[in-house]
C-alpha cells in the first residue's frame, strides 16, 4: 500500500487545490503564531471551503491554551489534531478529535520512550529536533536514528521529491508529511513540486 502524504503549511486556498488535485491524503492548517505559516480562523475557513470531504483537515498546535484550540475546532471542521510542542498526553486527549504527537529526533532523546506515553495518538510524526523551530525548517534527521515504534510513524523533517523516496525505504513511515519541501517561499507551495512530491512519495514500493 502507498504510503500516505499530508501537505502541511498551507496558507491559501488555491494551495490547498493544487494539493488534494494532486492526490494529498492531508492538508495541515498551522494555528500557531509563532510559525511563518500561521493561519487565523477566518483564512483557515477560506482555505478548508469546498474540499473534498474525503480529505483529512489537520490543524497543527504548539502549547496552545484549550480555549484557543477549541475555538479553532468550533470554527474549522478539521479532522484530526497535531501537537508540536510539550503537551501532555491528557492535554492531547482533552479535545474531541484524535491526535497525531510529534517527537523531535535527536541524538540523546528517548524517542520510544516518549511514544510511549502517548499511546492514545494516532501516530507518531517524526521531525528534527530543534529549541526554536516547530517543524518547518527543511532539516532532515539522520532516518537510521527512526526508533521502532508500535505506533503508525508519520516521516517528517526537510523531506523533498528527490529524498522522500529514501526516506520512505529506510524508515518505512505510514505517511510522510512535508511543507518547506514543496515551497517556493515560506506558506507557498509551487504546484510542481507539489504534483512531484505526491506522485514520488505514492510510487515507492
Amino acid at each position: 500500500m502507498a504510503v500516505r502524504v499530508k501537505i502541511c503549511g498551507i496558507t491559501r486556498p488555491k494551495d490547498a487545490q493544487i494539493a488534494v488535485a494532486a492526490g494529498a491524503d492531508a492538508i495541515g492548517l498551522v494555528f500557531y503564531p509563532g510559525s511563518r505559516r500561521y493561519v487565523n480562523i477566518e483564512l483557515a475557513s477560506e482555505i478548508v471551503e469546498g474540499l473534498c470531504p474525503l480529505v483529512l483537515l489537520v490543524g497543527l498546535f504548539v502549547d496552545q491554551s484549550p480555549a484557543e484550540i477549541e475555538q479553532v475546532c468550533q470554527a474549522v471542521p478539521l479532522n484530526l489534531l497535531q501537537f508540536h510542542g510539550k503537551e501532555s498526553v491528557t492535554d492531547c486527549e482533552r479535545y474531541s478529535l484524535p491526535y497525531i504527537k510529534a517527537i523531535g529526533v535527536a541524538r540523546g532523546v528517548d524517542m520510544v520512550g516518549i511514544a510511549s506515553t502517548y499511546t492514545s495518538a494516532r501516530a507518531i510524526l517524526l521531525d528534527k529536533f530543534d529549541t526554536e523551530a516547530h517543524g518547518g525548517t527543511g532539516q532532515s534527521f539522520d532516518w537510521s536514528q527512526s526508533p521502532c515504534l508500535t505506533l503508525p510513524v508519520i516521516l517528517a523533517g526537510g523531506l523533498t521529491a528527490e529524498n522522500v523516496e529514501s526516506g520512505i525505504k529506510t524508515v518505512k513511515p505510514s505517511a510522510v508529511d512535508v511543507s518547506s519541501g514543496v515551497e517556493s517561499a515560506p506558506g507557498i507551495k509551487d504546484a510542481e513540486k507539489v504534483k512531484r512530491f505526491i506522485e514520488v512519495a505514492k510510487s515507492v514500493v
